[in-house]
């Protein structure tokens, strides 16, 4: 894991030294990607200073019973106005678009912690070593002596709890865990963000979950357990994307496999693929995700094609 307290520093300086910061978060946003937006928001607010996140979707419903936000779609900004712009998780979804926008005197700091991120600013944190970029922004508050109130704490505690699955995941290091100590005793309500998170699902997401889990197969030969859900699905079932993260999970569970993979239809005639592994089946899921233009880590990652799904008298298939 990589020292950064050179960074954490200089990029709080650049914090104190701007009036107009936008934070932005990737597509698809979850835990992590809002909880570490909303952190920044809180301390940066704080100062005084006029602070805008920005995702090219909503914010995700699941998290609104802790806390709620409005994210500001890209195209209703003014780009030009920030003297410092802050991409936080997945930059490779969603902030490429935006980048290339930005002048060359507005500062661009980016915050990651998946593997192979090739964007780059002018400050760049980027260490697949940690959990989250929660954990990441946790390092920064310490090493820059910042107070962690309760809000903050909050949102630290859901992207670390949303991304080692409750330390249930291989990233959960002790470091993880003391980190996690510290921000319950800060204030952060453990128990209601994991019931948000895991467990207070709505009977839409459960009918969503039995048709997923109905149609879900086991490839005998690979150890692959994959299912699929379409837009019909969700539309009869009153649900949404955001009730699609935790299914992956859920078939990874199945004794036997190795691997899990749901695929599900999203707007514009994409299809999402989400994989799930654990470190003893020894399989590395960020490999097949990146044959399909994608990536992550190796216990968890994802993709998005071209395509849709046809269900057919064998089964179902991809067009």
């Amino acid at each position: 894991m990589q020292d950064f307290s050179q960074d954490f520093k200089t990029l709080n300086y650049v914090i104190k030294q701007s009036d107009n910061i936008l934070l932005f978060t990737h597509t698809h946003p979850d835990g992590d990607a809002a909880g570490s937006v909303l952190a920044f928001k809180e301390y940066i607010k704080n100062l005084g200073k006029n602070v805008d996140i920005a995702c090219f979707e909503s914010f995700p419903k699941f998290i609104t019973p802790i806390v709620s936000e409005t994210f500001i779609h890209p195209d209703e900004l003014d780009l030009k106005k920030y003297q410092l712009v802050i991409a936080c998780d997945a930059v490779e979804r969603g902030f490429e678009k935006i980048q290339p926008k930005l002048l060359e005197n507005q500062v661009v700091a980016i915050l990651d912690h998946h593997p192979g991120v090739s964007l780059q600013g002018d400050i760049n944190i980027i260490d697949s070593e940690f959990s989250s970029v929660c954990e990441i922004i946790f390092d920064f508050f310490t090493v820059n002596k910042i107070e962690i109130n309760r809000k903050v704490a909050t949102c630290l505690l859901l992207g670390i709890l949303f991304d080692t699955g409750t330390f249930q995941h291989a990233c959960t290091s002790p470091k993880v865990l003391n980190i996690a100590s510290e921000l319950v005793k800060k204030g952060a309500p453990l128990g209601k963000i994991n019931s948000a998170i895991f467990s207070n699902k709505s009977l839409p997401t459960m009918k969503l979950w039995g048709r997923a889990l109905e149609r879900a197969r086991i490839n005998q030969a690979n150890g692959l357990i994959a299912s699929y859900l379409t837009r019909k699905d969700m539309e009869e079932c009153g649900a949404d994307s955001d009730d699609i993260a935790y299914i992956s999970t859920i078939l990874n569970t199945v004794p036997g496999t190795r691997f899990a993979l749901i695929l599900s239809e999203r707007e514009n005639g994409k299809l999402k693929g989400s994989l799930r592994s654990d470190a003893y089946k020894n399989v590395d899921v960020s490999q097949i995700a990146a044959e399909f233009g994608g990536g992550g880590h190796k216990l968890a990652s994802g993709f998005e094609i071209e395509g849709k799904i046809l269900e057919t008298e064998d089964g179902w298939k991809i067009v």
